[in-house]
């Protein structure tokens, strides 16, 4: 008798869904509160904890919506057996074309485009309503239509010349691997990983905007000077046009040892009142590399990653399993696909631990900024892109806690103002 893991995973799916919509409740609660909290009365302007109350309403009215799709749709993939049966069709098709459907890869390749079509054409209305409604209402979104589906094709395109020979080259060592099957796994998903931090803002990135550097002036003075105190190797400093697409502002960093480059959206240019306010941002910006906080995060992923192969290994030959999702066979994404929804509880239990580590490394960041002398200015952007962005004012703890990688501003602001708190490391 086959153990009844579909069950179990469906009843763990259904308990994070109950458990996850409890907390949006609550953070719904807190999203409807007329008054801001007290430390940002005075320094939040009412006009904007209006703007920023109903931005936040709106998007999370269409959280509760698309989460109640999301859920429907998976459980009655998952229960009514859709995934054995669209693995079948795919065979057949692969067999209609003159192709080996007894070639896994040219299966699996095959049952991934469908796939792909079918998740495009489920994700669409949501892309489509949270772009040209929620946003637009709001004046955030600067895509026309025709941008919209240019970035749509490009993705699918990205996703057609990337995806085969990853996907082969996974099936490939799944075939070969033997008892270093998790070591082999995670070797090429560390390469793979390297490779993708190295091609994807040189190549990718450009194909969908456009990187200018930024022009000579008193900001690139300020950033540079900062970088070299720092004895940061910064070789280029470069302006995203994100107004493009989006009002919503940022910066970082990337690149490899002696050759780091800093990205500046144009909206937080505009945004910011004055360079220093800029400056303070990138400080923190720094803080992060400063104190390696990249590297121990990369170093966590990999780990998590790696302990994720090894479990892997240990169900993937399982028969029960495969039989209760609906399968005879035991094809080698279909095991991939399923041992991710056999660890969900330990996923969001990882994720919650990770967001806690980002929490404090944020903190961190911000205390080596104040430490640098930049704690009124970057008390001032953090206000500033706060109030730009639209960002929710009033947060729920719970939920928070639980799904928030960056601290809430109020206890942002807290920290930088109080001298024996969040002290950076």
């Amino acid at each position: 008798m086959a153990l009844p893991y579909l069950e179990a995973v469906l009843c763990f799916m259904i308990l994070m869904y109950i458990f996850e919509t409890y907390l949006d409740i609550r953070q719904h609660g807190a999203l409807k509160l007329p008054t801001l909290p007290k430390p940002l009365v005075g320094v939040i302007s009412d006009e904007k904890f209006k703007c920023s109350r109903d931005y936040s309403l709106d998007k999370s009215y269409f959280h509760f919506v698309h989460e109640a799709v999301t859920i429907l749709m998976d459980t009655t993939i998952l229960y009514y057996k859709v995934l054995p049966w669209f693995w079948k069709r795919s065979a057949e098709l692969v067999t209609k074309v003159g192709l080996n459907a007894e070639n896994e890869i040219i299966h699996t390749l095959a049952f991934l485009a469908g796939f792909m079509v079918w998740s495009q054409i489920i994700d669409l209305p949501f892309s489509l309503y949270s772009t040209f409604v929620i946003e637009a209402r709001h004046g955030f979104n600067k895509q026309t239509i025709w941008l919209f589906i240019r970035d749509m094709v490009k993705g699918i395109l990205l996703s057609m010349i990337l995806g085969p020979p990853i996907v082969a080259a996974i099936i490939y060592i799944v075939q070969i691997g033997g008892p270093y099957l998790a070591i082999y796994l995670w070797g090429f998903m560390f390469v793979l990983a390297l490779l993708m931090m190295t091609i994807y803002p040189i190549v990718i990135a450009p194909l969908f905007n456009k990187f200018t550097p930024l022009p000579e002036g008193v900001l690139r003075e300020k950033i540079e000077k900062l970088a070299a105190s720092l004895k940061f190797p910064l070789k280029k400093l470069f302006v995203v046009d994100g107004s493009t697409r989006s009002s919503h502002s940022n910066a970082y960093m990337y690149g490899f040892f002696k050759n780091k480059r800093i990205v500046l959206y144009d909206t937080l240019i505009q945004q910011c009142s004055n360079e220093d306010e800029i400056v303070s941002v990138i400080a923190h910006e720094l803080g992060h590399w400063k104190l390696n906080h990249t590297v121990y995060s990369f170093i966590a992923v990999q780990l998590l990653m790696f302990l994720q192969f090894g479990g892997y290994t240990l169900v993937r030959n399982s028969k029960d399993l495969f039989e209760s999702f609906g399968f005879e066979d035991q094809p080698i994404i279909i095991g991939l696909i399923i041992f991710q929804h056999t660890i969900i509880p330990l996923q969001q239990l990882l994720s919650f631990c990770l967001n806690l580590v980002s929490r404090a490394f944020e903190f961190q960041a911000d205390a080596f900024a104040k430490n640098l002398g930049y704690a009124p200015q970057l008390r001032a952007a953090l206000v500033k892109l706060q109030e730009e962005n639209l960002s929710a004012m009033n947060t729920d703890p719970w939920y928070s806690a639980y799904h928030y990688s960056h601290p809430p501003l109020v206890e942002r602001l807290q920290a930088l103002e109080d001298p024996d708190s969040k002290k950076e490391d």
